[in-house]
């Protein structure tokens, strides 16, 4: 029997090597039907690695709250004795805030709030623009940050405001390029502050930077957020000239309101909660908003966000774009099948002599089936293997021109060569029977 399928697959070879352009032409459709779902399988790959490592830089469970500077809409109501109502100013997004969600609000597992800075750092001659972002020790566990070398925040530093700071790993290449920067000072702004720690590395894309507006963390210089109060600024402290401006306009609130909106008042730039549970995001969420907003005398001067719900939307959509493409890389590939059918089928009309002569000369129908199948099988792996190669260069091609992340996985491969050596073999079956049924008496007379 090994003898037999040796023998046929040797006649195969031959009968496929004999007819190579058209064999090349039969397996075009097989060969840009592998090179499509490989490519497309690739691209879909990218993105959804591309999704889970913008989940990670945001958080699982988190909820944003971000302030809004910019305010223009007042509610200025009419009394009755046609004097206006005095505005009721919020006190934007405070710790306070914080602290009351932590206390009230059931099943939050972390909360920090962040205050950023734009500042500048000198060491050794050398000054560069840099943040400073006041923090909490929950910020690096709610951001996936982890320690390089050195400690993290201790009670004693968050409750007197100690200046000591955790640096990324970018500002230790640049200002301490050959040295330990732990226990070094390093000036941020107008002080001095100690280096009691280093962050590894966070490597991700631009694109994820620009798609989820985030920033550099590998530049940022991180203090306790009472360091920042204490020692840079506090937005929510009113200085005397401050309470003067606001007395003698108290009479005057229309002509002040766009110079008051258009000023930052908030003392936290940005306030992470983590949730216990996935299923409460949006509810959670709804909380929070109406409790700032009582808090906030009914100003609705910040914004909600749950970053995870967005990205996996936006997941899903891609996911539905990624199983239409992948159909129609698929439905290529039953085209290709039927188009070796096709050619196998007027080969069979070209080869009439050479079967006839086959089962003159003793060869049974089966090995006739056999011939041909393998013929079908051979020319669609061989495109196969063609396809594989230019699904691969398409997808590094797509990553370096188009700027698309692409992942050819081994599964993707084996899945794509396998349909089309089984696309083969399902549509060399008619083919291969027809050859099987020619007389060979018939056949012979087409001498």
């Amino acid at each position: 029997m090994k003898e037999k399928i040796l023998a046929n697959l040797n006649i195969a070879f031959e009968a496929v090597v004999a007819n190579r352009t058209r064999s090349f032409l039969t397996a075009l459709g097989i060969i840009f039907g592998v090179a499509a779902v490989i490519a497309m399988l690739a691209i879909g790959n990218g993105a959804q690695q591309e999704i889970l490592n913008q989940i990670k830089l945001v958080g699982v469970n988190n909820i944003v709250i971000e302030p809004v500077v910019e305010q223009t809409e007042e509610n200025l109501q009419q009394q009755s004795n046609g004097k206006k109502e005095k505005r009721k100013f919020s006190p934007g997004l405070t710790l306070a805030d914080a602290e009351s969600i932590k206390e009230i609000i059931p099943g939050i597992e972390a909360i920090s709030p962040e205050i950023i800075l734009e500042t500048y750092v000198i060491r050794n001659g050398i000054r560069r623009s840099a943040k400073l972002v006041g923090v909490l020790p929950a910020y690096f566990n709610l951001s996936a940050f982890e320690l390089n070398e050195g400690e993290m925040f201790i009670e004693e530093h968050l409750k007197i405001g100690s200046r000591v700071c955790i640096i990324g790993k970018s500002v230790k290449a640049r200002f301490f390029p050959n040295t330990n920067p732990v226990g070094k000072m390093i000036k941020v702004g107008p002080h001095w502050l100690q280096v009691i720690g280093v962050l590894k590395e966070r490597v991700y894309s631009q694109k994820s930077l620009d798609n989820l507006g985030l920033r550099d963390f590998n530049m940022d210089i991180y203090t306790p957020v009472q360091t920042v109060l204490v020692n840079y600024k506090n937005r929510a402290s009113l200085t005397q000239a401050q309470l003067k401006k606001a007395n003698a306009n108290n009479g005057n609130d229309e002509g002040n309101s766009q110079n008051q909106n258009s000023q930052n008042y908030h003392q936290i730039d940005k306030l992470t909660v983590q949730v216990t549970e996935s299923e409460n995001l949006n509810a959670t969420a709804e909380v929070i908003s109406r409790m700032l907003k009582r808090r906030h005398y009914e100003k609705v001067d910040f914004e909600v966000t749950i970053p995870e719900l967005l990205l996996k939307q936006q997941q899903k959509t891609k996911n539905i774009f990624n199983i239409v493409l992948g159909a129609i890389a698929g439905i290529s590939l039953l085209v290709g099948g039927i188009g070796i059918m096709n050619i196998m089928l007027a080969s069979v009309m070209e080869r009439i002599k050479e079967i006839g002569l086959r089962l003159s000369l003793g060869a049974k129908k089966s090995d006739v089936v056999l011939q041909f199948l393998l013929e079908a099988v051979m020319i669609s792996i061989s495109g196969g293997i063609i396809g594989v190669i230019l699904g691969i260069v398409f997808a590094y091609l797509v990553a370096s021109f188009a700027e698309i992340p692409t992942i050819v996985s081994g599964v993707s491969i084996v899945i794509s060569f396998g349909v089309a050596a089984t696309v083969g073999l399902i549509f060399g079956i008619a083919p291969a029977r027809k050859a099987a049924n020619q007389d060979p008496i018939t056949s012979l007379r087409y001498e």
